[in-house]
């Protein structure tokens, strides 16, 4: 690969990203950049500004003056960090998360038509350059053995469901009635959640998936539910589902839920003890017949207006 390639590629995608915008509709009324901070800012709870220039490599300058603009439409609010006070924490408000929707309903129907013009047989092979593409020019990796937490990736709900019937099996003889539950409720995310108060973490390291978690909203008003915590067993020991559920309560605490709520079994001791550390508090328990065991099943609350404070 020569200089010239990389810059023919950069004249043909400029052109195509300018052919989608024809006629300067799908960001308006925001410029792009502006539409860029709506689109990360809609990602997360909350992002500290510094973080936010990090991410989109802006000048600080310019993006206080996004902010300011975007305050002064309602579209976030700003207060101190709570892991910095020097800090400023930025999030979008109702208004905000409308906008931010419209946009990325706009993107989608846009992005929609243009594969539309692409041959079916020809899709797999165009995701799979997109891919490389990110995969080689993309942002810097983890260290080797470091562990992230991400977002879900296309798989990585059927690895949720392999794994739990895999592990329960081999490690408390559950039979396959809890791959059925499990398989359930994954769907059930799959098919329809809001992704403003529910999500997927997945822990990853050296490329491959050791853990999940998820949040998710209960029938109870103001309650979010944890479900289907998971480490690997070879991943085991180093504070992976300690960081997952953190995620979970800081996410849950962040987006106003008042309490979250667990489902779990006595025999799982390692995650209970988990659950205590973040100060879930043990409520309830119901002997009871499943997945082809005698177990004694366990609910645990945490208040998270009282462990905010």
């Amino acid at each position: 690969m020569t200089v010239q390639d990389v810059r023919a590629f950069n004249r043909f995608y400029t052109g195509l990203i300018g052919a989608l915008d024809y006629g300067r509709h799908l960001y308006a009324p925001y410029t792009l950049t502006e539409s860029r901070v709506l689109y990360e800012l809609a990602q997360v709870p909350h992002l500290d500004a510094v973080d936010l220039r990090t991410r989109l490599g802006l000048d600080a300058g310019y993006l206080s003056r996004i902010l300011n603009r975007f305050e002064d439409a309602g579209l976030i609010e700003r207060g101190p960090s709570r892991s910095d006070p020097r800090r400023r924490r930025v999030r979008l408000t109702a208004p905000g998360r409308e906008a931010a929707a419209l946009l990325d309903e706009r993107a989608r129907d846009t992005v929609g038509a243009m594969l539309d013009t692409v041959a079916p047989a020809d899709r797999p092979r165009l995701a799979e350059a997109m891919r490389a593409i990110q995969d080689i020019l993309g942002a810097e990796r983890p260290r080797p053995g470091e562990v992230v937490l991400r977002e879900p990736q296309p798989g990585d709900l059927g690895w949720i469901v392999q794994r739990n019937a895999a592990l329960y099996a081999a490690e408390y003889g559950w039979n396959a009635d809890y791959e059925g539950l499990v398989a359930r409720i994954v769907a059930d995310f799959a098919e329809d959640h809001d992704p403003h108060l529910e999500r997927v973490w997945i822990a990853e390291q050296d490329m491959r998936p050791v853990g999940c978690v998820m949040c998710v909203r209960d029938d109870a008003p103001g309650t979010a539910r944890l479900r289907l915590l998971l480490v690997e067993p070879g991943a085991r020991g180093h504070g992976i589902g300690d960081r997952l559920v953190g995620a979970v309560t800081d996410f849950a605490r962040e987006v106003g839920y008042r309490e979250l709520v667990l489902w779990t079994n006595d025999v799982l001791g390692s995650a209970r003890r988990i659950y205590q550390r973040h100060g879930f508090a043990l409520v309830a328990e119901k002997p009871h017949r499943s997945f082809g065991k005698d177990l004694v099943g366990q609910d645990w609350r945490l208040d998270l207006r009282e462990s905010g404070e």
